[in-house]
């Protein structure tokens, strides 16, 4: 658990489960306490004991807070199924209000925050030959703000914002399709420091399936993609962050309208 400081003076319990991390934190008087760990398929077996866990290590209940938020999805079935759970469970104990977020959203925001990125091309391994994706260029305020509606689709037919120049990929479908996403965006050479090889591959990703951009039907748009992490995963204290701005806005819902959001009929777990 780590303590990290903001300048929202707003008390949130925010959580994720839309991946194969588990995710929670509490932002209050503008610091962040958070918990985060990988734990594929465990995520009703810990969510609980670790709000417990960071609420007594601050002395809090769950009424001293303002509200809750968490990740909506799109992500793992079963994950946002149970985060959406537990919210509802929480909000409505407490008659407290709740602010749904983007788990793609979160993951632009984890972006900025640790890489400083300000163009952001997320993608989640959506199954079924699909991904998860969505465009974010960050703000003059340090947030993650859309740049396209984020939607499920084959990693070939991806849509990029009108807006050309550098991105970054982060995101478990930068693993996965790679190849196939390096179709549509460009990868960049860096310098005599940088990632990728003359070939357009990168240091480090020879584990993952079709990391390399195809050649053959590349289409040339303008978007050159500067680096990617594809080991990254939303994280609470981001899902705070954004909650904050949009408690701000009036962008809540009491805890039977907090929904969940797959983007398909067709789920897979």
């Amino acid at each position: 658990m780590n303590l990290h400081e903001s300048s929202a003076m707003t008390s949130i319990l925010a959580i994720d489960a839309s991946s194969d991390a588990c995710s929670v934190a509490l932002l209050l008087d503008g610091e962040y306490l958070e918990s985060h760990r990988l734990a594929p398929r465990r995520h009703a077996e810990i969510l609980l004991p670790e709000i417990e866990g960071l609420l007594s290590r601050c002395a809090l209940s769950l009424r001293d807070l303002d509200g809750f938020a968490f990740g909506r999805g799109p992500g793992a079935f079963t994950g946002i199924r149970i985060a959406t759970g537990v919210v509802q469970g929480l909000a409505f104990g407490t008659d407290l209000p709740v602010v749904p977020v983007s788990s793609l959203q979160a993951l632009a925001q984890g972006v900025w925050r640790q890489h400083k990125a300000r163009n952001i091309l997320t993608a989640f391994d959506a199954r079924m030959g699909e991904v998860y994706w969505g465009a974010y260029r960050v703000d003059s305020r340090d947030l993650a703000a859309p740049a396209i509606e984020e939607c499920v689709c084959a990693p070939v037919a991806i849509a990029l914002p009108d807006e050309e120049g550098d991105w970054f990929g982060a995101g478990s479908g930068w693993a996965t399709y790679g190849g196939e996403l390096g179709q549509t965006v460009e990868w960049q050479r860096l310098g005599e420091s940088g990632q990728f090889d003359h070939d357009g591959s990168r240091h480090g990703l020879t584990g993952h399936r079709s990391t390399k951009p195809r050649s053959t039907g590349h289409r040339s748009t303008g978007h050159r993609l500067t680096d990617i992490d594809p080991d990254r995963y939303p994280h609470a204290r981001d899902v705070a962050t954004l909650a904050v701005d949009a408690l701000e806005r009036g962008e809540l819902v009491s805890a039977e309208h907090a929904q969940p959001v797959y983007l398909r009929n067709r789920v897979t777990r």
